[in-house]
């Protein structure tokens, strides 16, 4: 039941079911229990030296105003450098607005597009804010279904199904969560071609072990690109990221940002210059840990007959395929969790294509993940003598 007294619209927005089990987990360890968490996609090592040095000597040089509701000029050619240098694209500072994080940059995109019943084309799988901002935004969330035998990428010819009168953009997220997949250049290219508006979320761009990524930007103009600090160098915390705007919206998504945001932390855009320029062999550190534990959880999958066979490339994602024990990943999850204390996040979180998975996150270390493992490869056991026992 809607409350009257609260926006209709916010009292939609469903909950962010990973942090229900995050939150759920923290109680459990609050009582005392002994909890593997694989559930939280948050990098697990600490933010590089650099980075904090130069947000220390920033602030003790009082760098703690506001600042040009873009961004510093320095920081917006840093990422302008970047992406000519990574990509090969030719990108304005002018172009680029420094954000709180990736998910205001994602409201403020979402913002200048839509009008009310406006369409947005998703993968399903999808990361679980997009339908809720677009929805919040009195949008519609169109759902393009993406599979397990497909490496969870889109088929072009669904895609053009799905447009309509009123799409104004078209997502992708690659590398993805929940999935880990990796879209190719070709692939990127066909998107493209389609013609419409793209909304590329690169955030997990340079946590790509298999092959390399590209951003779209190689490809078209006619794109908003998301990135950010967080996860390539351990910087959730900081709350900074940036989105790419093709040059006709840029005027009215900084009228936005100056009402919504006024601007990103002085100082930590400071840092990021930092992280831009100088901890590029922390972050090489960091990929290659990342890739033992990859490729370990890949193993320990496979072992347990639960592999999904959309192998992941990059971020730090897997999915598990528990159809032969579930489709009802929510109780499951939870009730992993109560039982082994193991904490996963449920497939249905990142939408109805992902029931029968359970997401799981090697953002913890590897003595951790065995160990979470080992309680999995106990609790399946457990669960398939029960499955049988009821059967007989």
């Amino acid at each position: 039941m809607i409350n009257e007294g609260i926006n209709g619209r916010t009292e939609k927005i469903s909950s962010f079911i990973v942090m229900d089990v995050l939150e759920e987990a923290k109680r459990m360890e609050a009582e005392g229990r002994d909890i593997i968490h694989l559930e939280i996609g948050e990098p697990d090592f600490d933010t590089p030296q650099p980075i904090i040095e130069s947000a220390l000597k920033a602030m003790k040089g009082q760098d703690t105003h506001y600042t040009h509701s873009l961004g510093k000029i320095e920081l917006r050619e840093e990422i302008a450098h970047y992406y000519y240098r990574k990509y090969g694209v030719e990108i304005s500072p002018e172009q680029i607005v420094v954000t709180s994080g990736t998910s205001p940059a994602l409201l403020l995109i979402l913002s200048v597009l839509l009008n009310r019943s406006d369409e947005i084309i998703l993968s399903d799988p999808y990361y679980s804010c997009y339908p809720n901002f677009i929805n919040y935004l009195e949008g519609k969330p169109v759902l393009v279904p993406v599979r397990e035998e497909d490496n969870f990428q889109y088929r072009l010819e669904e895609v053009e199904k799905a447009i309509s009168s009123r799409t104004r953009a078209i997502m992708c997220n690659s590398p993805a969560n929940p999935t880990g997949t990796v879209m190719s250049a070709e692939e990127l290219k066909q998107l493209a071609a389609l013609g419409h508006t793209i909304v590329a979320d690169e955030i997990y761009h340079g946590l790509v072990y298999e092959g390399e990524e590209h951003s779209i930007l190689e490809f078209t103009d006619n794109a908003f690109v998301v990135n950010g600090f967080s996860k390539l160098y351990a910087m959730t915390g900081w709350r900074l990221g940036y989105v790419i705007v093709p040059p006709s919206y840029l005027k009215t998504m900084q009228k936005l940002q100056q009402n919504l945001f006024i601007c990103a932390s002085s100082f930590a855009q400071t840092a990021a210059i930092a992280a831009l320029k100088y901890c590029d062999p922390e972050v090489q550190k960091m990929k290659e840990i990342y890739n033992q534990r990859r490729k370990y959880l890949l193993g320990r999958l496979e072992k347990a007959g639960i592999r999904c066979q959309a192998e992941p490339a990059g971020a730090f994602y897997m999915l598990a395929n528990v159809k032969k024990y579930t489709r009802d990943s929510y109780s499951f999850a939870f009730k992993i969790l109560q039982e082994a204390g193991v904490a996963v996040a449920p497939g249905i979180d990142f939408g109805p294509n992902c029931e029968g998975y359970l997401r799981i996150s090697y953002a913890n270390s590897l003595a951790k993940i065995e160990e979470g493992m080992d309680r999995l490869d106990r609790f399946l056991l457990q669960w398939e003598s029960e499955m049988s026992s009821q059967a007989q």
